[in-house]
């Protein structure tokens, strides 16, 4: 088969653009946090990027996009046939019609990017009081049990795919799942120290603005890049992608003006990304006019959906359930009223195009199966977790800040002039936490 250039020159392109959301991501995380723990934020993304990477050259690769040779284990598992990257070097993925082939290492790579992120969402549950080794554990875990079954059953050859569910960029391979497993994690750990009652502020917005800025430009590569080619369903993902952004965003802003009297730049970001979360399923099926609708439900169903951790009393510190568990499960059964594109057979569309309530069940059954199969999943992995090797930092560490006591650094040098820190052998003196008096009591970390 030949290759077409263009379409994997796009691909490439796309491929950049959302492994470059995963950074973007870290800054809007980290800028959501307290100052004190920033930096530990931002690394549980970078970690991913790291850890993922690895297990998708191993095995992920061939669990989520080959086939196993039974006919059962496959609905639910991939085979091994392509463990460590074996035998892709030469073959060819096959695009959305025969002139769009592209090298299947460019898919791959594609398709690893998507893997990453997820991972990287989840971390927003559990900022300011997770220990970073065993973060790490749970991404090694998680994603072999969790995320890569799971993008088989939807994208590769597995049971959801074979009853026909639609998810044309991850609406629940990526967005519910990463946020039931949130929500698992907050639970297992509990509570931030102080929580509810201390206000846990972001320390930084204009960071958070730079880190929407940057998965807003990387998202037209998620969503577009999800047709693995360039042909007019490209061109619909990209321009659905944009339209359900900005309309969620300004629901947001309307939700926030008449709720508490401010609209608010936290607000705009947040609205941007319900909106990004929701068009993903949905971006290349529905007509433009259909993402004016599902920006609107997103940004307003989201803008309340984060308030129920207060009234549930879960810590979902940067409102990971609220926004992604909550804004994928509204676009994946968005498509069982809205799907009209492309060329849907009748029974694929949704209700308005002439559809039947069989495609809405299985939009219903896709979030609730993958949502309840994280949870548990993640639940169990971060219970074995927290009885082995612990998960939550000590007391002492939260109130000092996590940055300081696990990686022996602080985002920002707020000392005054001349009480820097001094080195002496392998122990660092820093400025520790402000005491009630006003007078930066001393920390000594080793190095």
């Amino acid at each position: 088969m030949k290759i077409d250039t263009g379409a994997t020159a796009w691909m490439l392109a796309a491929t950049a653009m959302v492994l470059f959301m995963t950074p973007g991501l870290a800054f809007f995380y980290g800028g959501m946090t307290r100052a004190k723990s920033v930096l530990n934020m931002m690394m549980m993304s970078f970690g991913s990027i790291i850890s993922v990477t690895v297990l998708w050259v191993l095995f992920g690769h061939s669990v989520a996009f080959t086939d196993n040779g039974s006919s059962f284990v496959n609905k639910f598992l991939g085979g091994f046939d392509a463990v460590g990257l074996k035998g892709t070097a030469t073959a060819i993925q096959q695009g959305t019609a025969p002139d769009h082939n592209i090298p299947l290492l460019v898919y791959s790579a594609f398709q690893l990017t998507f893997a990453i992120i997820t991972v990287a969402l989840i971390s927003g549950a559990i900022a300011d009081r997770a220990k970073f080794g065993a973060w790490m554990t749970f991404t090694v875990v998680w994603a072999s049990l969790v995320y890569f079954p799971v993008a088989h059953w939807v994208w590769g050859t597995g049971w959801l795919n074979k009853l026909g569910i639609e998810d044309f960029a991850g609406g629940t391979v990526v967005h519910v799942n990463a946020g039931s497993a949130g929500l698992a994690l907050a639970i297992v750990l509990g509570r931030r120290r102080g929580w509810p009652k201390e206000p846990m502020r972001p320390h930084n917005l204009p960071f958070v603005l730079l880190g929407v800025a940057i998965l807003w430009f990387g998202w037209f590569g998620f969503n577009a890049g999800s047709e693995i080619g360039v042909d007019t369903t490209t061109g619909l993902a990209f321009m659905n992608t944009q339209i359900a952004t900005a309309v969620a965003a300004g629901a947001w802003l309307v939700v926030e003006k008449l709720r508490d009297g401010h609209a608010t730049t936290l607000g705009a970001a947040s609205g941007a990304v319900a909106g990004l979360v929701a068009i993903t399923p949905a971006c290349g099926f529905v007509d433009p006019w259909a993402s004016v609708v599902l920006g609107l439900v997103a940004g307003a169903v989201c803008a309340y959906a984060i308030g129920l951790k207060y009234r549930l009393g879960y810590d979902d510190s940067l409102d990971v359930v609220g926004v992604h568990l909550v804004g994928g499960a509204v676009g994946a059964v968005s498509l069982g009223f809205l799907a009209a594109y492309p060329a849907l057979s009748s029974q694929h569309k949704g209700l308005f195009y002439g559809g039947g309530v069989h495609q809405l069940g299985l939009q219903v059954l896709g979030p609730v199966v993958i949502g309840l199969y994280s949870f548990a999943m993640a639940w169990v992995i971060a219970k074995v977790i927290d009885k082995t090797m612990g998960f939550r930092i000590d007391e002492e560490a939260e109130a000092t800040g996590v940055d300081l006591t696990t990686h022996a650094e602080t985002a920002y040098d707020l000392a005054p002039a001349g009480a820097g820190s001094v080195r002496t052998g392998h122990v660092t003196s820093v400025p520790g936490p402000v005491t009630s008096g006003g007078v930066a009591a001393e920390k000594k970390v080793e190095a």
